[in-house]
């Protein structure tokens, strides 16, 4: 029999190990290919940056980074797929603004938005941008406004699908301007681009990643940032709110999130090196070009950030009325 003695030695033994194997997780994290799943289309601002990333992710840390598409139900097809995947880091999720959104907007999902993942890190901040085909003819804000009020219901405004923040974002346009444009949900911003740029929609409130160099090369005309305060990028473009509508203020983001139990050391890891690529001078440059900030957050200050972004959105669903089951 052991002794008491045996007993606590063999239980330090058993402990010291078990640090042991913890520690060579984490140094040896990642040990092959990383899922990277962008619940929405290929072509899209979050498919964008999240491609840029892993490139970068992908050369310090020795291991592919994997972008896979999978769109459809407002983003819940990839976030459900994230949920249910193994805790262990290697497949993650490419949550964005609309994933805050959807955990108010529908009414039955297969997965609980906040006890389900683990937050990682914020990717970004995102300025939007009310952008028109230049066939719509509208010099501002304003002319907007008047077209849509000659025209109920006939100017078409696209987004990356119903609920998401870009749809949100017109409802709020609408509401305050007292116009009727007509709502056309994409599965994701890159085929909503796609028929913004071919006239098929006339007008989308769009993210500035992915969107503004059609805007440089003169094939959509930008009216306005959608944020509270102008963009650093684009300083002589008006906020909605300054061109004639008080109290607009929208805007995205996106992050990278966990399967729920993720182990602490990964995702630290996972975070220091998340925020150090998107400090990389190439990053940096690609992002403030593009309109996005940055994120520098924490994995626990992402995770108050997401808590506090799904409660923000809360009461603007509700007040809209959309639901979706």
């Amino acid at each position: 029999m052991f002794s008491v003695a045996q007993f606590v030695a063999s239980r330090l033994l058993l402990l010291t190990f078990a640090l042991a194997t913890l520690g060579l997780q984490a140094q040896e994290f990642p040990s092959k290919p990383v899922r990277l799943i962008v619940p929405s289309a290929a072509g899209g601002s979050t498919d964008t940056i999240t491609r840029i990333l892993a490139q970068k992710l992908a050369t310090t840390l020795g291991q592919p980074f994997i972008v896979e598409n999978k769109a459809g139900a407002g983003g819940n097809i990839g976030t459900d797929l994230v949920a249910k995947s193994k805790a262990d880091g290697y497949t993650l999720l490419i949550a964005a603004g609309s994933t805050a959104v959807n955990a108010t907007l529908y009414t039955r999902l297969p997965f609980d938005t906040l006890k389900d993942f683990d937050a990682v890190a914020l990717i970004c901040t995102v300025t939007g941008i009310l952008v028109t085909n230049p066939t719509v003819g509208a010099a501002n804000v304003s002319d907007l406004i008047s077209l849509a009020r000659a025209q109920p219901g006939k100017i078409n405004f696209a987004s990356a699908g119903s609920g998401t923040v870009t749809h949100l974002s017109g409802e709020m346009f609408k509401s305050l301007a007292t116009v009727e444009l007509t709502h056309v949900p994409y599965k994701g911003s890159g085929p909503a681009l796609v028929d913004l740029l071919g006239g098929q929609v006339q007008v989308m409130f769009a993210n500035m990643p992915g969107t503004i160099q059609h805007v440089k090369s003169g094939r959509l005309h930008l009216l306005a940032v959608t944020g509270e305060k102008r963009s650093t990028s684009l300083p002589d473009v008006p906020t909605i709110a300054e061109a004639g509508l008080p109290g607009y203020r929208s805007g995205s983001w996106f992050g990278v999130i966990a399967p729920a139990g993720t182990p602490k050391n990964v995702i630290a890891k996972l975070n220091a090196e998340i925020v150090r690529a998107l400090a990389a001078p190439e990053i940096a440059e690609h992002l403030r070009a593009e309109g996005a900030e940055a994120g520098t957050l924490t994995a626990e200050q992402f995770g108050a950030f997401f808590k506090a972004d799904i409660e923000r959105w809360a009461p603007l669903v509700r007040a809209s009325g959309a639901k979706v089951d």
